[in-house]
């Protein structure tokens, strides 16, 4: 065990199980774990043994989440839902240091990508209870640009498409669409927000194509999944002067991570490295739960360990091909990400997020 990584756990247990510092969660919850936190967490590995408690967060209070080693005025950005694609939505708190740090980082990985500066962004994004947008907004004026927005209500697109009201989410991403048009007409914009499914259907508009092509820098696709010949085409003939890179992430980790510059090629994987060691991933057979082989697809399980939010060993939706991470990182990357079929119980209905 590396002691740098010792150290972190050892810190953050003490944080998140201290009388004084824990939040009201976890400190109730410490007990009936079978296990002390303080003492017997000290690898990414120990992360399993606790519960998915992911399920309970769609009806505590969010205060119960705030660490009290925050004290008695903490700087809450906002409470933000998860997408509620298999239910009513979990419900997670967005701290400002939290948003600071995250968002450095991701800044970071931004210019390793190419990604301009002082450039205009549009970010077609949900707005409201998700995160997803208010990062963006935020992102783009670290970066030195003006945020563009149009918002997007996934949860009416999959309720429709639920229903069989096929042409009902069609109107709806047209009319999501139409407004894209106008505002790549009328302003400058160099970086450009956007899910797969709107992107292929704004890539049916030979016009928008065009605007896209004349003043877009960077596509910075997220929110569903894109194939690798979908990616291909989009790519190599129908954005060939734009650089399309990924995103990949979770409102219960409290943001994402970038694609790995120099993957995501037609002819390559498109690989995320988490923000170790505060986001991590692992990828599990979706039975047994046991960690796949390097090379392996299984399930993703996502892990938060922050100073503004412990929430580990989170069964995601999604599956994904494990990859090695980046040396000194801890737990795994992830590449070639897909939706599971069925999830909690119900279908998974991606929609356009």
């Amino acid at each position: 065990m590396a002691a740098a990584e010792g150290d972190f756990y050892s810190a953050a247990m003490e944080w998140h199980f201290g009388p004084e510092t824990g939040s009201p969660f976890w400190l109730a919850k410490a007990d009936s774990l079978g296990f002390d936190p303080r003492r017997d967490v000290r690898t990414h590995a120990d992360l399993r043994r606790f519960p998915n408690v992911v399920g309970e967060l769609r009806n505590v209070p969010v205060e119960a989440l705030i660490p009290r080693g925050y004290g008695d005025r903490p700087d809450v950005i906002g409470a933000f839902d998860s997408g509620g694609t298999t239910g009513a939505p979990k419900r997670v708190l967005l701290m400002s240091d939290w948003m600071r740090h995250s968002l450095t980082w991701k800044s970071l990985r931004m210019d390793d990508l190419g990604f301009p500066f002082d450039a205009n962004w549009l970010t077609i994004a949900p707005s409201g209870p998700h995160i997803f947008g208010r990062l963006m907004a935020e992102v783009t004026r670290m970066r030195g640009g003006i945020c563009f927005t149009i918002d997007l209500d996934p949860r009416w697109v999959r309720k429709s498409l639920a229903l069989g009201r096929t042409e009902e989410a069609n109107r709806y991403a047209d009319h999501v669409v139409d407004q894209a048009h106008s505002i790549l007409e009328q302003q400058d914009i160099g970086v450009l927000v956007v899910t797969p499914p709107l992107l292929v259907r704004m890539a049916e508009s030979d016009r928008l194509v065009d605007l896209v092509n004349e003043k877009v820098s960077v596509i910075m696709w997220g929110g569903a999944h894109l194939d690798a010949d979908t990616r291909a085409v989009l790519q190599g003939e129908v954005f060939p002067k734009v650089r399309l890179c990924g995103q990949y992430g979770s409102t219960m980790i409290l943001g994402g991570s970038m694609e790995r510059a120099g993957s995501g090629k037609p002819a390559g994987q498109c690989v995320f490295d988490s923000f170790s060691p505060y986001t991590t991933f692992s990828v599990v057979d979706p039975d047994s739960l046991k960690e796949v082989a390097e090379g392996e697809r299984g399930q993703v399980v996502m892990h938060h360990v922050s100073k503004s939010l412990l929430l580990p060993n989170n069964l995601e939706r999604d599956l994904a091909t494990r990859v090695a991470a980046p040396a000194g990182a801890l737990g795994v990357s992830v590449a070639d990400v897909t939706p599971v079929a069925v999830f909690e119980e119900a279908q998974v209905i991606e929609g356009v997020y």
